[in-house]
């Protein structure tokens, strides 16, 4: 809950250098996370509560459309491949290798997400107040409105730092993209992402890796 409440924007300081894409991402997830922060406090003054708790993955489970846009997809293949080390990085090779389209989101594990730093905005936008979910429901459906809206105006703030990404650097190109819904014809889902790559991507690096060492 206090993760919530206190975002803190991610840092990966030498690699932002390196990488021009990562500082677009990482501050986009900050102003969204900042927006989520902000959604939750009025809620509370209405006296709800956020029922999501550390260990509760339900939505993993049960959300058959985890929305995703490439450039988070670019950053969690980045984060995978260069971050992520000892157990998990296992799990996450063997479960990308076996994924299949329609299969839940690979990176779910003993119920905790193994990307949670970089999980895309559709996932860090799913807040559930008042009571955590039954096994197998989707609150979006079954109970819509204990399910967090999220404020446009930080989501387009977002999106506006991850267009130039796409080639608009133009800050009037990017404001009409907003306008017109540019950012959500991009959208693919997790589940039929062809993961396999990921995991042979991995494979390679690690080679790399034990070659250099």
């Amino acid at each position: 809950m206090t993760s919530y409440l206190r975002p803190k924007r991610l840092s990966f300081m030498i690699d932002e250098t390196v990488h021009s894409w990562l500082p677009m991402l990482v501050d986009a997830y900050y102003i969204v996370d900042k927006g989520i922060a902000d959604v939750i406090k009025m809620e509370e003054e209405k006296g709800q509560r956020v029922a999501c708790n550390k260990g509760c993955s339900n939505c993993c489970k049960t959300h058959k459309d985890i929305p995703v846009y490439p450039l988070e997809l670019v950053g969690i293949s980045w984060y995978v491949t260069e971050k992520v080390g000892g157990p998990k990085r296992e799990i996450i090779k063997k479960q990308l290798k076996n994924h299949k389209e329609g299969d839940p989101c690979p990176f779910l594990a003993g119920g905790s997400c193994l990307v949670h730093p970089m999980r895309p905005i559709s996932c860090r936008q799913f807040v559930v107040f008042n009571r955590m979910c039954n096994e197998d429901e989707d609150p979006y459906y079954t109970r819509r409105e204990d399910v967090l809206s999220p404020i446009k105006e930080y989501v387009d703030q977002a999106f506006f730092i991850m267009l130039p990404f796409y080639g608009m650097k133009d800050e009037y190109e990017r404001m009409d993209a907003i306008e017109k819904g540019a950012m959500h014809k991009m959208v693919t889902l997790i589940q039929t992402c062809n993961w396999n790559k990921l995991a042979d991507k991995m494979w390679d690096f690690d080679k790399k890796i034990k070659k250099k060492g």
